[in-house]
């Protein structure tokens, strides 16, 4: 990037055993796709952070990437581990934007952070599908924020064969790290709207599904409007897309993965430790520890 262009952290959860694992996949694949000044920090719940197996510290010290920790007692109640990406989000960065991915993605394609950040903007896609509700819990939700529902409608990415009140994935979430609007700085309000919508005891199901039926209320609170990614920066995997190979059609650049097998099923897991030996010398993360084995 040169001096003019915005600056870029992606941050992700790094928590033992398996999204440790997977973050540093995920770490390796920011390096190859990103310009190098694109910062990548990992946040481990400092309750888990001696657990961390040794080999991800040596992982993210090759890849120059530090691993930080939050606090997570007490911030929901009862706890509510989905919540960490909101909690992680909270933390402070250096740079002017921040991009929280999930620990299940794979960057796959050469990328710029102008291809996904818009000032004034939470870049965000639209979710896969939301079967699990229907579409008269935004009253709700509306009400207990005291805010109208969103007049636009969108068919989200699988399932949707109608257009829907906005609803996004929380799965990869961009936004400005400053209060540019006056309302406040933007993870503050998810937080804060997170809280509320905690509260609506009639509201069934509201866990795990809160970070991301409270993300597009949080975004017109903070004063901001999103930007919807086209499917190609944010391609989710698994469900109805199973057992099969990634569209040829589409230049895709970054995937969400969901497990390690699906990851084996669309032939990229080779390419995600090729990159990772490449960056740091083993396929397998927990082979930079001595004396220790697996993948």
């Amino acid at each position: 990037m040169s001096n003019s262009d915005p600056s870029l952290t992606i941050f992700y959860i790094v928590e033992p055993p398996e999204y440790e694992i997977m973050a540093s996949y995920l770490l390796a694949s920011i390096r190859t796709r990103f310009p190098g000044d694109v910062k990548a920090i990992g946040y481990c719940p400092e309750h888990r952070y001696d657990e961390l197996h040794p080999a991800v510290h040596i992982a993210h010290e090759k890849m120059g990437a530090e691993i930080r920790t939050f606090k997570s007692d007490g911030r929901f109640d009862p706890a509510y581990p989905h919540g960490n990406k909101i909690l992680a989000c909270l933390e402070p960065r250096e740079t002017e934007w921040s991009m929280f991915v999930d620990s299940d993605v794979l960057f796959i394609r050469d990328n710029l952070p102008e291809n996904i950040i818009k000032p004034g903007h939470v870049s965000c896609s639209l979710a896969a599908s939301m079967v699990w509700a229907e579409q008269s819990i935004w009253d709700d939700i509306y009400a207990a924020l005291e805010m109208d529902i969103p007049v636009e409608r969108y068919h989200l990415m699988r399932r949707s064969k109608e257009p829907v009140i906005p609803y996004f994935s929380s799965g990869l979430v961009a936004f400005p790290e400053s209060d540019t609007t006056g309302n406040g700085r933007f993870p503050d309000i998810w937080y804060d709207t997170a809280q509320i919508v905690d509260k609506i005891e009639t509201l069934e199901r509201r866990r795990p599904y809160l970070d991301q039926m409270t993300l597009p209320a949080a975004i017109r609170r903070a004063g901001l409007s999103w930007n919807i990614l086209p499917e190609e920066q944010h391609f989710i995997l698994g469900g109805m897309l199973r057992n099969q190979p990634l569209p040829s059609d589409k230049e895709i650049y970054t995937i969400h993965y969901r497990n390690m097998n699906i990851l084996r099923e669309i032939e990229k897991l080779g390419e995600a430790r090729r990159n990772h030996k490449r960056l740091t010398g083993e396929k397998f993360v927990r082979r930079l520890a001595p004396n220790e084995t697996g993948n």
